[in-house]
């Protein structure tokens, strides 16, 4: 029930338009370009919206992808939205960094894997929003387990939930959702059909996000 949209900031390897299922954008006019808009009214804006042919790499450096970003901020026509949600790439790069220093954020999410090796690079990127007054909501772990067919029991593919819970702990952010490897969410993205996902394990998190706009 809210405006919604995704900015996909993810220029070397944008994967938003086929989860969504969406293949151009709605046009352009004297105003700006104009969104792609999902069968669920989420509005979506990516590279591969503007490429011949989707599986045509970028090959660009830093200061040109962070550049494409920040016009997917000033020369998209969003309109009156809710909430405008920003996937970013892996890392400490120029996109997040660009994004950290032009648009003005109300918070992030940490995206994790369960790898310790993983984790450590997380601690970069929340050290970089620290240094650059992003605040940080909490954190999502990815690929948390796999549930077991027959019997429905939590199996852990990298390590225990004390690793995360310590590195949790350490970082000074909530946990707010662990996924499970779930084939039929794998599925559902792949023939673009992500709004129709459901994954109650991401409740806490769609809350968290929805406090700011109380806060």
């Amino acid at each position: 029930g809210k405006r919604t949209a995704v900015l996909d900031a993810d220029i070397t390897g944008p994967s938003a338009p086929t989860a969504f299922g969406v293949t151009e954008c709605q046009g352009a006019n004297e105003d700006g370009l104009y969104p792609a808009l999902t069968r669920g009214g989420i509005q979506v804006m990516s590279i591969n919206l503007l490429l011949e042919h989707d599986d045509q790499p970028v090959v660009w450096r830093g200061p040109v992808l962070a550049g494409a970003v920040t016009q997917f901020w000033t020369d998209v026509v969003w309109g009156d939205l809710d909430y405008l949600f920003i996937d970013m790439p892996p890392g400490t790069g120029d996109v997040p960094l660009t994004i950290y220093q032009t648009i003005p954020l109300d918070g992030g999410v940490i995206v994790s894997t369960p790898q310790t090796l993983v984790q450590m690079v997380v601690e970069k990127a929340r050290k970089m929003a620290e240094m650059l007054n992003v605040p940080l909501i909490g954190m999502v772990e990815n690929m948390s387990c796999v549930l077991c067919p027959d019997c429905g029991k939590h199996i852990p593919l990298f390590g225990d939930q004390a690793q995360l819970e310590q590195a949790a702990q350490e970082m000074g952010l909530p946990i707010l959702a662990q996924l499970p490897l779930n084939p039929s969410i794998a599925r559902l993205c792949d023939e673009g059909e992500i709004e129709r996902v459901v994954c109650e394990e991401l409740d806490p998190a769609a809350d968290a996000v929805e406090a700011l706009l109380r806060s």
